[in-house]
């Protein structure tokens, strides 16, 4: 094709394309995580998929870097990159409904918030994430651990097809009968692959759950991590949650007296039916002494957001992760040694249970590689100060050293660190190679390398 100029690039747009210096850049090139701070050459802010496809052209005939960003969260700041091109997709949010076959068709650049909105309408849902300002398209195509994964399964488990712009300029449908291969290297491979400008979802009937976030005291925190594995490892599939370490935020629920006290946490999620939700979280309450609790029935997109206010815009981020097969004494040890040093509010320790539905997807149905895994823990530094980042990024570091040697090699990619490529192999397991051979059927130059990268 030749090289393309950037007026070239604009004519061929619907969005609008924007350089250093042009009005919006500046807001244009930020990111979620404030501790990146890159410059594109060419933000492209996609209106549809042709403009995501102009965008890949552009990229790969310029042979520059090329990032695509749905929802803007990622930690290790994939969704942007220096000099190169950023495909920004956050424009693209239409969900559509299908309430009949109990199916939604989000754009790329669609929130679980978007998407929550939508079919809570309907009294549907699907596996999302915790936090739903977070971008369906990251968090599905890394697997999508949430509240609804005991009884749905992961995010990727109920996605029934995507439309996938490739390397080469080409929007191909990947499913299960089309690009097979494609198909099952979205659910868990990541980014590597194309740009998926919108994603099909198989619905289930939820509308509101039943739970909350319940704080004990710090001294009970050893307690609550054994019970939790015990309870949840019997518990019926239609119960989500997970334990945590937490500082208290100014919520009134919580006695004033202890706001910024550090605390253990359970937050629970019943889905089943709302009339059995006291008796089902009653268990988990019953572990210790309740310090403050803000359980009840709600609308399953209240509890998704729950978390929104604590992680705004503009914070510092550095997070590190492993999957566990069993929580055993000596890594409760180690949480109770670092989660207590939890620096701000917004940080937090996360143990997702990965059980039910996730375990009964055959290992090699998809790319995501833990099915075996019990839980997935995230240890998330996040703060507002930017003087704070060498003590905070070694609090997450220690608590990580602490824990890794009682986990799993492995873990989430997208809970990954920008240092963490090293261990892409460890994420992937015996998929790894099949992943590579996908690679390179469809990016054999590594245009789609901001991400934790597989290479072809």
């Amino acid at each position: 094709m030749g090289r393309l100029s950037t007026d070239q690039l604009r004519e061929r747009v619907r969005g609008i394309v924007v350089t250093p210096g042009d009005d919006g850049y500046e807001e244009a090139r930020k990111v979620h995580n404030a501790m990146i701070d890159r410059t594109p050459g060419v933000i492209v802010t996609c209106a549809n998929a042709g403009d995501v496809m102009a965008a890949v052209d552009y990229a790969r005939e310029n042979e520059l870097d090329l990032a695509v960003r749905g929802g803007g969260h990622s930690v290790p700041g994939f969704g942007t990159c220096d000099d190169g091109v950023v495909a920004d997709l956050s424009g693209m949010r239409g969900v559509r409904v299908d309430p009949v076959r109990r199916t939604a068709r989000a754009e790329g650049g669609a929130t679980w918030g978007d998407l929550n909105a939508a079919t809570h309408a309907f009294g549907l849902a699907t596996t999302g994430g915790i936090i739903s300002t977070t971008g369906i398209g990251g968090l599905t195509l890394g697997g999508g651990i949430g509240y609804l994964a005991r009884g749905l399964g992961l995010s990727c488990d109920n996605l029934i097809s995507a439309d996938v712009v490739t390397a080469d300029g080409r929007m191909v449908v990947a499913d299960e009968k089309q690009h097979q291969d494609l198909f099952w290297a979205l659910r868990g491979g990541g980014g590597n692959f194309g740009a998926v400008t919108s994603f099909e979802y198989r619905l289930a009937p939820v509308k509101d759950v039943y739970g909350g976030p319940m704080f004990f005291e710090l001294e009970s925190a050893g307690t609550v991590l054994r019970a939790f594995q015990e309870l949840i490892r019997d518990a019926p599939e239609e119960m989500g949650g997970f334990p945590a370490f937490q500082i208290a935020p100014p919520l009134p629920f919580v006695p004033e007296d202890r706001h910024g006290d550090t605390m253990a946490l359970i937050v629970a999620c019943w889905s089943g039916p709302l009339e059995e939700g006291p008796s089902a979280v009653k268990p988990f309450r019953d572990i210790a002494p309740v310090v403050a609790e803000h359980v009840g029935p709600m609308p399953y997109p209240a509890l998704n957001s729950a978390f929104d206010a604590l992680v705004p815009p503009g914070l510092q981020h550095y997070w590190k992760a492993n999957f566990v097969t069993e929580l055993t004494e000596d890594a409760i040890q180690a949480h109770l040694r670092h989660g207590p040093d939890i620096p701000t509010v917004n940080s937090a320790l996360h143990i997702y249970p990965v059980s039910g539905a996730c375990h009964r997807v055959p290992a090699d149905a998809t790319a995501f590689a833990y099915r075996d895994a019990s839980f997935a823990t995230v240890i998330a530094g996040m703060w507002p100060d930017p003087a704070d980042n060498e003590a905070n990024t070694a609090w997450v570091r220690d608590y990580y050293e602490a824990t890794a040697p009682h986990s799993e090699e492995g873990g989430y990619i997208n809970f990954m660190a920008g240092d963490d490529q090293s261990r892409i192999k460890a994420n992937y397991r015996s998929h790894y190679d099949r992943l590579v051979e996908v690679k390179r059927a469809y990016d054999p130059g590594n245009l789609f390398h901001l991400n934790q990268n597989i290479k072809p």
